[in-house]
């Protein structure tokens, strides 16, 4: 299945969230329709136009938003008053903002991540889950994105360690994090184009040969935030998404999952579905990490569609 046409929002805004942030957020398609909230990635990745497409505009209230320092919410890239609890409780504020009794939680990578931390804590707000390469945030998962991908990329990840001096290589999460919040753009920049390099040529199954805007506000806040939440252990308990799954697992739950992600591997994707009874796993044989892969895509899509008659109507 392919993308929906574009569409636009009907309505957007500004959401003040408490120390200092405040979030953009949008809603469009059916003003009347069951919710699907769209948690993006990273953290820091931000939302796109192209995200409202993976719904039907003539079903759901679609709404998007950017969490704290990313995207289009202010102050850019900040990691102060930003944790996993933070992110949590503005999606309950927006919740109330926006009117809507529950909704359908719909997220990939840490997108994935964040959707389970939020049903885990208001399971009484959600009617489902639709995942794709879902990260857990165990420690093995950060070691894995900082180590085992150059296990596969070993290219990719020399540029990432050739970065910092040789002295800090056997740290490099820590060196990094150092360079990214220093206040001078001439030292966090090369830094963030260095980690969102290393994560984009891993992402893909076939690597693109261009990288992006490399200079761009965007490289800025997701290599700072995704760092700042490496940095602390995604700010949960050990094994808390797991701990915690009793809470939702009697809600319907569909995971799109890249069988060559090198980004979340598959064996996350499959200790939560083993561990969540109703839960669908579809492994995409050929494709990576992204989106916007075909297969990940139109797998997506097609979970979006059939969690219409799985749900009922708020």
């Amino acid at each position: 299945m392919e993308l929906f046409a574009p569409f636009e929002p009907h309505a957007t805004g500004r959401l003040p969230v408490g120390d200092g942030h405040d979030l953009y957020w949008e809603v469009s398609g059916n003003p009347d329709g069951p919710v699907v909230v769209f948690v993006h990635g990273g953290p820091g990745a931000g939302t796109a136009p192209a995200y409202r497409r993976f719904f039907d505009p003539r079903f759901w209230r679609i709404v998007l938003f950017d969490q704290r320092g990313s995207g289009r919410s202010r102050p850019h890239a900040s990691v102060e008053a930003n944790t996993t609890p933070h992110l949590v409780a503005d999606m309950e504020m927006l919740r109330h903002h926006l009117g809507v009794e529950r909704w359908l939680l719909f997220g990939g990578s840490w997108g994935s991540t964040l959707a389970l931390a939020y049903g885990e804590t208001y399971p009484e707000r959600c009617t489902g889950f639709v995942m794709r390469g879902v990260f857990l945030f165990r420690p093995q998962e950060v070691e894995w994105f900082m180590t085992g991908m150059g296990a596969f990329f070993p290219e990719a990840r020399r540029r990432f360690l050739d970065y910092l001096p040789e002295a800090e290589r056997e740290q490099p999460l820590a060196s990094f994090l150092r360079r990214l919040n220093h206040p001078d753009s001439a030292i966090h920049m090369p830094a963030a184009r260095a980690w969102c390099g290393y994560e984009e040529a891993c992402s893909r199954l076939l690597p693109r040969d261009e990288t992006g805007d490399g200079d761009g506000p965007a490289t800025l806040a997701l290599a700072r935030i995704e760092a700042h939440y490496m940095a602390h252990d995604g700010f949960m308990r050990p094994n808390q998404l797991l701990d915690d799954l009793y809470r939702i697992r009697h809600l319907p739950a569909i995971i799109v999952q890249g069988r060559y992600d090198m980004v979340c591997p598959p064996s996350s994707a499959d200790d939560l579905a083993r561990a969540w009874r109703g839960c669908e796993l579809r492994v995409v044989p050929d494709a990576g990490h992204s989106a916007m892969e075909p297969g990940i895509r139109a797998g997506l899509v097609d979970a979006v569609e059939r969690m219409k008659m799985k749900i009922r109507r708020p």
